[in-house]
């Protein structure tokens, strides 16, 4: 299981990459728990998640370089099964990968829509989504890699641009 520090980053799922900026203890149903404070990157929003339960809410580290590679290799994945659903359906399908906090799933949904992109065009849904997806990718990989979101997304793009 893993513990963090204030000033580490984590992941925090649907949300991205968030800064552990404190760990409050509350009293809850008269016995303490400890809480981290999260700053959530994007919005500045602040949250709290319970010590105990943040595996389960699936807080995670920020990928290693072993783990970018391999998400690379699912954006470059050229034979993409898009089921003929429709697209709420598909919206309903991609929402759940977001959701589980894991950037394989993320990446997933952003090959998927990107691709699918070039097909047909996007319901507004779908296009919200492409954003969504393309935010937690670039903005995981920046800290992960420690470069600026600018060259992460130039990245990202040339990977489709083959």
């Amino acid at each position: 299981m893993d513990t963090f520090k204030v000033g580490e980053m984590a992941v925090y799922p649907a949300q991205g990459v968030v800064e552990v900026v404190g760990i409050d203890e509350k009293e809850i149903s008269n016995s303490p728990q400890k809480f981290y404070v999260l700053r959530i990157i994007n919005t500045d929003m602040r949250i709290m998640v319970p010590v105990a339960k943040a595996h389960e809410v699936g807080l995670r580290p920020v990928i290693e370089e072993e783990e970018i590679q391999e998400v690379f290799e699912i954006l470059r994945e050229e034979q993409v099964h898009i089921d003929k659903q429709t697209w709420n359906r598909r919206y309903r399908g991609f929402m759940e990968k977001i959701k589980t906090g894991s950037l394989f799933e993320v990446a997933e949904v952003y090959r998927d829509l990107y691709r699918l992109k070039a097909t047909k065009t996007l319901s507004f849904g779908e296009k919200r989504m492409l954003d969504t997806a393309k935010n937690l990718i670039v903005k995981e990989l920046s800290v992960a890699r420690e470069t600026n979101e600018a060259k992460m997304e130039e990245e990202l793009e040339a990977v489709f641009q083959r």
